[in-house]
């Protein structure tokens, strides 16, 4: 198996929270989705499983943060500024929030932050590396 990520998020309704991330482009693998579940593809290598409370707390005992925390922020590449930009509009029509974080826009970076219907942060990004500054670094 070559290496993947699974990202796991506690939901309050699985079924809305599908929607929301199928919006958002997602698309879901009904071999890991049931009332308690839903696996959504991102892409080859990243999926997320979304898990009612209820399922969440048979994996861990600790407590789920609330929906105003943020306990990471999940970052998803885009082919386009106008894809981030979609992606955000989608976000805001299907019980998410877009520009939870002040947009940014460095030229060859452009992002906008979300929060899915339960609060979790995704950040829509699209970067042209070629472009970048070659004395640009993360601080």
């Amino acid at each position: 198996m070559s290496k993947k990520i699974f990202v796991s998020l506690p939901v309050t309704d699985v079924k809305a929270s599908r929607a929301f991330y199928e919006s958002l482009g997602f698309k879901n693998n009904p071999s890991f989705t049931s009332e308690a579940a839903a696996g959504m593809v991102w892409s080859d290598h990243i999926n997320f499983m979304l898990l009612s409370r209820e399922k969440w707390q048979t994996m861990t005992t600790r407590p789920i943060p609330p929906s105003t925390s943020s306990e990471v922020m999940l970052a998803l590449s885009l082919d386009s500024r106008e894809a981030v930009d979609a992606m955000a509009t989608a976000a805001a029509a299907n019980g998410g929030t877009a520009d939870i974080n002040p947009n940014e826009d460095h030229g060859f970076m452009y992002t906008r932050d979300l929060a899915d219907p339960d609060g979790h942060a995704v950040g829509a990004m699209w970067m042209d590396v070629s472009a970048m500054p070659s004395g640009d670094k993360a601080d």
